[in-house]
């Protein structure tokens, strides 16, 4: 197998199959310096998850740390011991940024092409099955909109997504644009030594405060096994979290009214909590932002920050002029205006010489294409953390490449049936999602085709349903491929090119 990336995803998909396929080897593709994926990207001050990492964290490995709402400093290092503990390490090749892949039926198996390197360096490795986990947006460019006038500020620019070492907002005036995931995080943590900062926003988002540490979770790891404790914790949090995400759902006045009335309970008399925090859209349709420890209630109460709900006018040589009039004094702006999603690092797929456009596809099992073979990608939840699917798709791998070499099989293609319809691949309305519909996947009205975002029932499909189940039609190879053959690049030795 060749795995392509090695964040979360990739790291936990190579113990999967080290420890469920001892027989397969693998090799990890990673085009940055470094593993982590977006715990190593991602540098700027207070970046932290947003939700629990006793789900965030992966099935095999407990996460032990008091703070459930974890700091990305600790994330990164969790995912670097798991890598290390497991002897993942040494199958990571680093700055092997993956351009291409292409399919041969006749062989049964990928070519990858990949850029080594500054130099880019050409090379190609083959494999006999192909996972991507990649992430889903781009991490050569965030979404950065232009303002009107936004030549003549003289202050500072900065995109959260390439934040500078040593930038110094120490008693400076801050203006961060946005109300999503980064902006709630940044305020508070750059309130504490800057001389202001105001969270400018077009609309408001969602908003909704728990404990950074999980006090169940504490009293259980103290009391039992780590990996017993971890295990009724993390059940704990699926259960709580899914019932509540059906609750809104079910019930979306009461869910508005509730969260809404949880700010005003936080923010106490003299906030404008019906400008500010209460959105147009129901509970869910986005993602609701997570604050740890009520810190940007906080902040906002001791006047350290402020929002401010209106439209961008211009910019002007010292700040923004709102559409309202109002305007804001700023040093430095943050544009915490969202991600660019981008399907699969933009990797140029093709089926026996001919080229294959992912994004007509549909997703099978919410992890593989239509008509492709050998092939899966990860995909998070967005009503839920990212690594309970990860898992769950690194664990439905194995049990197929299991089901091949048991019944002799090289190939598996999940087959399309016309009969099914087309529907867009997420059920979301934020912008980053909305912007890149065309790129992504199409889902399908029933199943194998459709998302159902739920666990439970993700588990109960993947860990416990059937492999063969009239969509995924295997195949053998035509032609009989030897280990090492046609390794032009030399680059995988015949003790990894195997899956």
């Amino acid at each position: 197998m060749i795995i392509v990336g090695a964040g979360l995803s990739g790291i936990g998909a190579a113990y999967h199959l080290q420890s469920n396929c001892p027989s397969r080897s693998y090799a990890i593709l990673e085009g940055r310096e470094a593993m982590g994926g977006t715990w190593d990207l991602f540098r700027y001050p207070g970046i932290r998850s947003d939700s629990d990492m006793h789900t965030l964290g992966y099935s095999f490995r407990p996460w032990t740390d008091a703070k459930a709402i974890a700091d990305g400093p600790s994330i990164l290092r969790y995912v670097r011991e798991t890598a290390r503990e497991h002897g993942i390490e040494r199958h990571i090749r680093f700055r092997h940024h993956v351009k291409r892949a292409s399919w041969s039926s006749e062989e049964a198996r990928w070519t990858v092409e990949a850029e080594r390197g500054p130099e880019k360096t050409l090379v190609r490795f083959t494999c006999d099955f192909l996972l991507m986990c990649s992430g889903y947006y781009n991490y050569a460019e965030g979404h950065r909109p232009p303002f009107p006038g936004e030549a003549r500020f003289q202050g500072t620019f900065v995109h959260p997504q390439f934040w500078p070492e040593r930038l110094d907002y120490t008693n400076k005036r801050v203006v961060v644009v946005g109300s999503g995931a980064t902006a709630v995080t940044l305020v508070p943590e750059m309130a504490r030594t800057a001389a202001h900062v105001t969270m400018l926003q077009r609309s408001p988002t969602y908003v909704v405060s728990r404990p950074a540490e999980d006090r169940i979770a504490n009293v259980l790891r103290r009391l039992l096994p780590a990996k017993l404790a971890y295990a009724l914790t993390r059940w704990k949090n699926v259960l709580s979290g899914m019932f509540y995400y059906k609750l809104a759902r079910r019930l979306p006045r009461r869910a508005k009214a509730h969260l809404v009335e949880e700010v005003r309970k936080q923010l106490g008399p003299g906030h404008d909590v019906a400008t500010h925090f209460t959105p147009r859209y129901d509970p869910w349709d986005q993602r609701v932002c997570l604050v740890p420890d009520a810190d940007l209630f906080s902040a906002l109460k001791q006047g350290r920050a402020s929002v401010v709900t209106d439209h961008i006018e211009t910019f002007t040589e010292k700040g923004i002029t709102l559409r309202s009039g109002q305007e804001l004094e700023a040093d430095i702006v943050v544009t915490a205006t969202g991600l660019k999603l981008q399907l699969l690092s933009d990797v140029e797929f093709s089926i026996d010489g001919e080229r294959r456009d992912l994004s007509k596809c549909l997703s099978y099992k919410g992890m593989m294409f239509s008509d492709v073979p050998n092939f899966a990608y990860t995909f998070g939840y967005t009503n839920a953390s990212w690594t309970l699917k990860a898992d769950l798709t690194s664990e439905y791998v194995c049990r197929l490449l299991n089901h091949l070499e048991r019944h002799g099989y090289r190939a598996c293609t999940p087959r399309r049936d016309p009969s099914v319809e087309e529907l867009p691949f997420l059920d979301f309305s934020s912008g980053y999602v909305q912007r890149a519909l065309g790129l992504l996947p199409k889902q399908g009205s029933k199943r194998p085709w459709r998302l159902y975002q739920n666990y439970a029932l993700d588990l109960l499909t993947l860990r416990f349903g059937e492999i063969d189940d009239g969509t995924l039609v295997f195949s053998r190879a035509s032609k009989s491929v030897t280990a090492g053959e046609d390794d032009s690049s030399r680059e995988v030795p015949r003790t990894t090119r195997a899956a």
